[in-house]
């Protein structure tokens, strides 16, 4: 499983998708040009002492982008959009661990070009009437399902009952 952001424009949402991305053991593919500073030091600042603990792929554009996916994995999964325009809830999708779930930049979110690539495109159900939601939220709602559905979420330490 992979999260893939396209063209991000606000340096403090990357930071939250990457801090979440650590946490649950998720590479991220980070596709410029971005709205902000890329460069490690950047990034450091947003995703705090979680940085270390994710591992980043940045590419120039959404050509690079593909062609690295193409190139350095040649049966890699499927592309998965997140768009408002989707008809398929995404609950009612079938995810596969080698999936990447791909996120719009917060101002746009992606053009028709992307569109068309991707190999599926699902969506959040919510409110009529209300846009969208934060695009860490949604990348942390997406995932979380995702890794539910391909027991994908990282072991992690026992948490021990407290005694009352």
């Amino acid at each position: 499983m992979r999260l893939a952001l396209y063209q991000p424009d606000i340096a403090q949402n990357t930071g939250t998708i990457l801090r979440l991305a650590a946490c649950l053991d998720t590479p991220v593919d980070v596709i410029g040009p971005t709205g902000f500073d890329i460069s490690d030091r950047a990034l450091k600042r947003a995703a705090l002492d979680y940085l270390p603990h994710v591992r980043i792929d940045r590419h120039e554009s959404f050509a690079s982008f593909m062609t690295a996916r193409n190139t350095a994995n040649p049966a890699s999964g499927r592309l998965v959009l997140l768009t408002s325009h989707a008809a398929t809830p995404h609950f009612q999708f079938e995810f596969a661990s080698t999936d990447t779930l791909l996120l719009g930049r917060e101002s746009a979110g992606c053009p028709a070009h992307v569109h068309d690539s991707a190999d599926a495109r699902i969506r959040i159900p919510m409110r009529t009437g209300l846009r969208s939601l934060n695009i860490a939220v949604a990348a942390a709602i997406a995932l979380s399902e995702a890794l539910r559905q391909t027991s994908g979420f990282p072991a992690s330490a026992p948490v021990p009952l407290s005694q009352t």
